[in-house]
């Protein structure tokens, strides 16, 4: 999907599978709070279906993520062709071109839904597989699969309970081989006694 996203779209695909951001927290994400220089994103904000600026879905949602250097590069080339808003008040990373919030259904219909039919993520009627939030889950997995802590995965993802997170992916925390070794140490402790 990154090497066939255009140069429009590139940011935002890259942006959303290496944070888990809302498609809401990416449509408000403000320059002001990408921080380049300390590879973080602030989450302060997100804009809601009908594009109104608001607080996070929860207190959990204002959060900071840290950049993957991919991220980073891909969001300072990004900077110099971003459209700006007429009065400059908005300053949105992924605005529509005139600055503005862009809607999600734009994102959904114009963007992604083409990106995977190009790619080939379709399902058997040949239409587009996954909603956006599939890439939310893309990263909350890559994160687990490098290794984070539930907790540090609540955190980035912006849940409200570390409950929602094993819910969602508890299952992929295991680690049968780590597991079977885990046991054999506690057989091996127990019959040494």
């Amino acid at each position: 999907m990154i090497d066939n996203a255009s140069a429009r779209w590139r940011g935002f695909i890259i942006t959303a599978i290496f944070t888990g951001m809302r498609a809401s927290e990416l449509r408000g994400l403000r320059w002001q709070d990408v921080d380049l220089d300390a590879d973080v994103i602030h989450v302060r904000q997100r804009a809601d279906a009908w594009g109104k600026m608001g607080p996070p879905k929860s207190k959990a949602g204002r959060r900071d993520i840290p950049l993957a250097p991919m991220v980073k590069n891909a969001l300072r080339e990004w900077r110099l062709a971003c459209p700006k808003n007429e009065s400059g008040a908005l300053d949105l990373v992924f605005p529509n071109n005139l600055g503005r919030v862009q809607s999600h259904s734009n994102i959904w219909k114009r963007v992604f839904c083409p990106l995977q039919v190009e790619c080939g993520i379709t399902r058997d009627d040949g239409k587009a597989k996954y909603g956006l939030h599939a890439l939310r889950h893309a990263a909350a997995s890559l994160f687990i699969e490098q290794g984070w802590t539930p907790k540090k995965v609540q955190t980035v993802i912006g849940h409200a309970s570390i409950q929602m997170t094993f819910d969602l992916y508890g299952k992929l925390f295991t680690d049968e081989k780590s597991d079977r070794r885990a046991m054999e140490l506690v057989e091996a402790a127990l019959l040494a006694g």
